[in-house]
């Protein structure tokens, strides 16, 4: 039987680069290459587009062809560039699947899943819509609040606006949190215990996005849901509990975040009562059935100690690296990361006979 052609797609020009890659690396050590035939597609930090041998630490200094997905349905793949011929000579390769190993801005936020749609390429993970819908967490926030869930009070700053904009700074509900509403992981998130600090909270968080978002500090603990699938057949990870000794959870900020982070222990499965780890699934189920998500998806929930849960926010690209959350979770529930890539890249063929 003739291997599945899969173009997995890793780098981009945001701050979540770095993460992308070692997220790719952990993809190329679990891939089944009896199974795939991988073409690796690797983004530079500049957005050039390259056909490389896979996403080892140097990937970019090495002499890759130029490429780029098609948009046209008839190539149903890549166009690989002759870079040494004037003449704009290129090679064609047909894919059967493509898996977007991208986070972050420009890598899960609809942005390259369009151009997905536009090649007509199955693609692991959410569509356009959910895509888009997640990464921005004020509309997500409004989505799931009106499918009955519980989400953190929160006031919007759109582009031009100041923190006066929304009306008193000083009658905020201290402490605040304050963070680009359209970024990954925790890039410019703050803090902010009075008003005096908000304006450079503003600042720090435009630094990634015009839009930003202030939101209520939740007092609960930090619980995470993996969730992996299709419609009703949805198939969730062990829950996972955030513990943090100080401050508040900055991911992928760590100087090594491999040995760990420097303020929070991940807990799989989460040190929580049976009845709290099913509430938060079935709620996180709920929440990515309301956003329309597919394929898979990391929903993070705050967990109250009234025993009720409010969202925190969807990842809808979650980092797949040796130390990220989601395949841990994954891992606990007996799937492993061959697996789980196994049933992800099958997720997206299955929507292509639907």
């Amino acid at each position: 039987m003739s291997k599945v052609k899969v173009g997995i797609i890793f780098g981009g020009v945001f701050e979540e680069h770095p993460v992308s890659v070692k997220s790719a690396q952990e993809v190329a050590r679990h891939l089944d290459t009896d199974t795939y035939e991988a073409y690796w597609i690797g983004i530079t930090k500049s957005g050039d587009w390259r056909l490389c041998d896979g996403p080892e630490a140097s990937w970019e200094d090495g002499a890759h062809r130029p490429v780029v997905l098609s948009p046209d349905r008839s190539v149903h793949g890549l166009l690989v560039l002759d870079q040494d011929d004037h003449g704009g000579s290129y090679e064609t390769i047909r894919l059967d699947v493509v898996l977007p190993v991208l986070h972050g801005k420009l890598g899960e936020d609809g942005a390259p899943q369009g151009l997905f749609e536009l090649s007509g390429i199955p693609y692991v993970g959410c569509d356009v819509q959910s895509s888009a819908l997640c990464m921005d967490k004020s509309l997500a926030y409004t989505v799931v609040a009106a499918a009955g869930i519980a989400t953190p009070a929160c006031w919007t700053l759109f582009p031009g606006d100041t923190v006066q904009t929304i009306g008193d700074p000083g009658e905020l509900p201290y402490p605040v949190f304050v963070k680009p509403a359209r970024s990954g992981s925790s890039f410019g998130v703050s803090k902010v215990s009075s008003a005096a600090e908000l304006d450079e909270a503003v600042a720090t968080a435009r630094q990634y996005d015009e839009k930003v978002l202030i939101e209520e500090g939740v007092v609960a603990e930090e619980i995470g849901c993996a969730i992996l699938g299709n419609g009703s057949e949805l198939v969730t990870g062990e829950v996972d509990h955030v513990a943090l000794s100080h401050g508040f959870f900055k991911i992928h900020q760590e100087d090594a975040p491999e040995t760990g982070s420097e303020n929070a222990t991940f807990i799989v499965p989460a040190d929580i009562p049976a009845e709290a780890r099913e509430l938060v699934r079935t709620e996180a189920q709920r929440v990515y059935r309301a956003l329309g998500c597919r394929g898979l998806a990391r929903v993070d929930m705050f967990l109250k100690a009234d025993g009720t849960v409010v969202l925190n926010e969807v990842n809808t690209l979650p980092g797949l690296t040796s130390y990220s959350r989601y395949p841990r979770m994954m891992a606990a529930a007996g799937i492993s990361m061959a697996e789980l890539l196994d049933r992800a890249i099958a997720l997206a063929l299955e929507e292509t006979v639907r």
